[in-house]
């Protein structure tokens, strides 16, 4: 038998604001289509819970973290412990990374 680690997901301000930010700008057209996006975004992130390392390495100002993609989103994430992820940021891809507020010089 096969024990898997209990990985827990905390969903840092920033990215919670990427995801209402996503929800109003849906919203603006479809407020079925927001709350739909808005799961199937969560939904993706829930798969972390099982495969913590499902995402590729992200390189960017030498921050050790991984991205998950989902459709047009970088689910940036990193390991604040063992057994925590830390959701950074929900950033679509046709934003400038450089302009994240996740990615500030502060880190």
């Amino acid at each position: 038998m096969v024990k898997r680690r209990s990985i827990k997901i905390d969903i840092l301000p920033t990215a919670k604001s990427d995801l209402q930010e996503i929800v109003d700008f849906i919203a603006q057209g479809s407020h079925k289509y927001a709350k739909l996006e808005k799961q199937l975004i969560i939904n993706a992130i829930s798969q972390l819970f099982d495969f913590p390392d499902l995402g590729k390495p992200f390189d960017y100002r030498s921050i050790d973290a991984r991205q998950l993609v989902f459709k047009n989103y970088l689910i940036i994430y990193r390991y604040k412990t063992e057994d925590v992820l830390e959701i950074l940021t929900v950033h679509h891809h046709a934003r400038s990374i450089s302009n994240n507020p996740a990615f500030t010089d502060e880190d």
